[in-house]
């Protein structure tokens, strides 16, 4: 037996997150009792190395709020990170913490399964983190956007029903509607859908968020955040072997 590592999710308000049963999981089927991931809610990075040494982390997942905000606590990024602008996977070493992006890849793999001939622009709802990697995958399939958010010139408020008839892939990359706030739901003109649409929300607790119900009882075609948190959790798992 190996020496003993230990890894873990770093967020706010993250008892729900699935992380930790997947990689607990995942470690007992490869029979590594020595390894250990923990859930940790933390207020601010303000002591992040120093958290890190105290834990003896060998590497992290990040997630709201802190996936653009602990860029510049970092050593280093992988070059996509740096692309994309945010980080959602930490590799320590030798006291030196580089930050990757799987959110990406994970993505990806969601929109790859369900994209169809006439889905060819997209809208993304949200301005976070998690949409920079949603974006990053869009430019690289030539997929032409638009960002729908709180303070941007199209926002929830001004979005109609033209806009979403005429974009026929639809991200949801808030928070919003995610455990235990399971009835919240954006602002969105959920008539303008049809069964031309693929709508995908990034959340995956509850399974299927008051988000998708409207827009499944519209005839769209819907996908929650599952596949892309498997695909980037084993993204990362790959990262923290590689770089161990």
């Amino acid at each position: 037996m190996g020496a003993a590592k230990k890894f873990g999710l770093i967020g706010q308000n993250i008892s729900y997150s699935f992380s930790g049963k997947y990689f607990t999981e995942k470690f007992r089927q490869l029979g590594l009792d020595n390894y250990s991931y923990k859930i940790f809610d933390l207020n601010d990075l303000e002591s992040l190395r120093q958290f890190c040494e105290k834990e003896k982390l060998s590497g992290f997942n990040v997630t709201i709020p802190f996936k653009e905000k602990i860029i510049p606590l970092l050593d280093s990024l992988s070059e996509e990170a740096k692309m994309i602008g945010a980080v959602n996977t930490v590799a320590v070493r030798n006291g030196q913490l580089k930050g990757y992006n799987t959110d990406a890849a994970g993505f990806e793999a969601t929109l790859m399964r369900l994209k169809r001939d006439h889905h060819r622009s997209a809208l993304v709802l949200g301005n976070g983190g998690a949409a920079k990697a949603v974006k990053f995958v869009l430019k690289h399939h030539q997929i032409p956007y638009n960002t729908v958010y709180r303070k941007g010139a199209l926002n929830f408020d001004t979005l109609t029903a033209e806009e979403v008839q005429a974009h026929k892939i639809i991200i949801q990359t808030t928070p919003v509607g995610t455990f235990p706030n399971i009835e919240d739901c954006l602002n969105f003109p959920f008539d303008a859908l049809s069964s031309q649409h693929l709508v995908i929300d990034l959340i995956y607790n509850p399974s299927q968020t008051l988000f998708l119900r409207e827009s499944a009882s519209r005839g769209a075609i819907t996908a929650n955040g599952q596949m892309m948190l498997e695909q980037q959790a084993e993204k990362a798992w790959e990262i923290w072997n590689r770089e161990a």
